[in-house]
């Protein structure tokens, strides 16, 4: 059995928690625009841009390096998360496994977390562990916090 693993962080936002997860349960086609630097094109494959199941193809850069990233949409609305769950991509080269849950979390008014969880599974072990994916992650959701207050 190949390496497996979770890595679990938080990210501290602004604003609500409704208006987080909003953007990123059915606005992911505004990502290109509000951090074109991470995200350079969403298109959906299967569903509607907020249908629970639908399947979305993204365009993003991470470590410097053009890459693809197919996924399969879960939303969960009474806990505010969405969970990409890997189907293709450059990540699933090297990973069996991938899954990715955006959790938004209202603390208090005005203060709100996105609890990142990210669940992975090696092919092999000599793969490497998937933590620049996770900066990736943690780091387009704390670029997209001033584009949602924004909004």
């Amino acid at each position: 059995m190949a390496t497996s693993g979770t890595y679990v962080t938080e990210v501290s936002l602004k604003g609500s928690a409704e208006k987080h997860y909003k953007r990123w349960k059915n606005e992911n086609h505004l990502f290109p625009d509000a951090v074109g630097h991470h995200i350079q094109g969403v298109t959906v494959h299967d569903g509607e841009w907020d249908s629970h199941g639908s399947i979305k193809i993204w365009d993003y850069t991470c470590d410097g390096k053009k890459e693809v990233f197919k996924e399969q949409r879960e939303n969960d609305d009474d806990n505010m998360a969405v969970t990409l769950r890997g189907l293709e991509g450059h990540v699933m080269e090297e990973l069996k496994v991938y899954d990715v849950i955006f959790q938004f979390i209202q603390k208090s008014p005005g203060d709100i977390i996105c609890k990142i969880t990210m669940i992975w599974e090696k092919r092999i072990d000599d793969s490497p562990e998937p933590i620049n994916y996770m900066k990736f992650v943690k780091s387009m959701v704390a670029d997209m916090d001033d584009h949602v207050i924004k909004a």
